[in-house]
């Protein structure tokens, strides 16, 4: 029997996730009467995709999420990526990252901690660790893409913090990132995207980002956030 689009198993799947959009294995299994083995084979047919959060217990089906620009979404609390795994999902961001990424920069953008995978990257060496200012910073495991980014974190910490002036480094960070993956790349564009994120982060301060770093135009963030 082959699960093709009439095929009642791959039917009443649909229906479940258009419903519920997330399920974990023993839902499907009673959705269907079926055993796991079953449902997976199924679900490898339609395509699916399980959560890194809840222990990887949670499916949906790869079509499904609607990811931001780094690749993450969520639904009722579970945690989805769309490269893979957590631990696809931490080399992804360290990799991208222009000045690194500490535990706390990760945890908060990932909402789970991440320690333990940390550590077991670095000893499989898919990412490297540099002590920088008395705080591990995770950086690319290729060497010369590493360099550049202990030096990018290196500058953003020389950034003086006097008031009027740039935000902290882990706030920087964060906008020029947002920059990076804006599909809109003014301020406007990026107070948007990191509201959609959830990030607390003002407009004011994407604009002190922005005007430092000369990224464009420097347009009021006010008149151009849609607060």
């Amino acid at each position: 029997m082959t699960d093709s689009p009439s095929n009642p198993n791959v039917k009443k799947l649909e229906s479940f996730f258009r419903h519920r959009l997330i399920a974990r294995l023993d839902e499907l299994q009673r959705t269907l009467d079926v055993s796991g083995r079953t449902v997976f084979r199924v679900l490898g047919r339609m395509g699916y995709l399980s959560s890194y959060s809840h222990a990887g217990k949670y499916y949906t089906l790869a079509r499904i999420p609607s990811f931001d620009a780094e690749g993450l979404w969520a639904h009722s609390g579970v945690l989805f990526s769309s490269h893979g795994t957590l631990r696809n999902t931490v080399v992804h961001l360290v990799d991208k990252a222009p000045a690194g990424h500490t535990h706390a920069e990760l945890q908060d953008r990932l909402r789970l901690r991440v320690y333990d995978t940390l550590h077991d990257l670095v000893a499989a060496r898919g990412i490297a660790c540099a002590d920088i200012e008395q705080v591990y910073l995770y950086v690319s495991a290729e060497p010369e893409t590493a360099k550049a980014q202990i030096a990018g974190r290196q500058r953003l910490i020389a950034e003086p913090s006097q008031p009027g002036s740039l935000p902290d480094a882990s706030v920087v960070i964060e906008v020029l990132l947002a920059v990076i993956h804006s599909p809109k790349p003014d301020i406007g564009g990026v107070a948007a995207l990191m509201r959609a994120q959830g990030k607390a982060i003002t407009p004011e301060q994407i604009e002190a980002v922005w005007i430092h770093y000369e990224l464009g135009k420097k347009k009021p963030a006010s008149r151009r956030s849609g607060r």
